[in-house]
């Protein structure tokens, strides 16, 4: 499977024995599936299929479907006496309570409810055949998006990519970092002597030794820049493979790849790894960001 962005639009319209519609669907990001629909009265029962369908095509993303319907004869427009009368009643009981003037006609059957378009009846094989057309017309508009994200998603793999590259760049930089070299340490160590000795202390041969040892496991970064080089790498494989939607890991890997720069900034002796690790952690919350787009 191709990566996928989960933000797309898709529309397809319709035509069958004096009936037209037209589908639109948006689809945004989210953490999993989660469909909506907007359907006209009369075609409530369809969104049981419109999910069912939507699951079988995608596994995340915020699904927003609209149906519209247009009918080209034969509906016919009726006052709901149920609803009117509801209305009249409340109508009344706010005049008295109130003292407001009366209701015009316009404005009663303005409200939604009082009038309804009634359709000819259908008996049940033609209701049937008609929600076969429109399912399959929405089956077609869903196609529609999958290719719309695929495409979008070819672009952020790219983006993802490049964001992947740098990240093993700064690594590597990291790794041949002067001063990470044993030269460098005992310089910085030196210097931190040279310090104390000007203060005329005298010095437990012991606490020094001690020192030295935690100021070199401070310096070393070797594990992180190792931890970093295999989640670059997991990251490759993910965008790579036809592994099916890859969204969440990569945003786990891209976590895992933020801590341990986070690390790497709170070991460094040195100005220049320090600098390389704020950068790194600049590239990969530009990859984070990304990774919340795709599927």
């Amino acid at each position: 499977m191709a990566v996928s962005s989960m933000t797309g639009f898709a529309r397809s319209d319709g035509h069958a024995k004096g009936l037209s519609w037209f589908w639109e669907i948006k689809s945004g990001n989210s953490r999993s599936l989660d469909v909506r629909c907007r359907l006209p009265q009369g075609f409530e029962g369809l969104e049981f299929d419109v999910k069912s369908i939507a699951q079988t095509k995608f596994h995340r993303g915020s699904l927003q479907v609209n149906l519209e319907i247009n009918r080209d004869s034969g509906s016919q427009i009726r006052v709901n006496e149920m609803a009117l009368a509801q209305v009249m009643a409340l109508v009344k009981s706010l005049r008295k309570k109130h003292k407001l003037p009366a209701p015009t006609i316009e404005g009663l059957l303005s409200i939604r409810g009082v009038l309804e378009t009634v359709e000819p009846d259908f008996d049940e094989k033609a209701v049937v055949a008609r929600n076969r057309l429109l399912l399959g017309a929405l089956d077609q508009s869903f196609e529609m998006l999958v290719k719309h994200r695929r495409a979008e998603g070819a672009h952020l793999k790219e983006i993802m990519l490049g964001h992947i590259a740098r990240i093993r760049t700064l690594a590597e930089a990291a790794r041949d970092c002067r001063g990470r070299s044993p030269d460098a340490i005992k310089a910085r160590m030196k210097e931190q002597l040279d310090r104390l000795f000007e203060t005329g202390r005298s010095l437990d041969a012991d606490r020094l030794h001690q020192e030295a040892l935690l100021l070199a496991a401070k310096s070393d970064v070797q594990e992180e820049l190792d931890r970093i080089f295999a989640h670059v790498q997991a990251a490759l494989e993910l965008l790579n493979a036809d592994s099916g939607p890859i969204g969440r890991k990569l945003d786990f890997l891209a976590q895992e790849l933020n801590r341990e720069a986070n690390t790497l900034c709170a070991k460094a002796q040195d100005i220049e790894l320090s600098s390389i690790g704020l950068t790194l952690k600049a590239v990969i919350d530009q990859m984070r960001e990304q990774v919340q787009n795709i599927e």
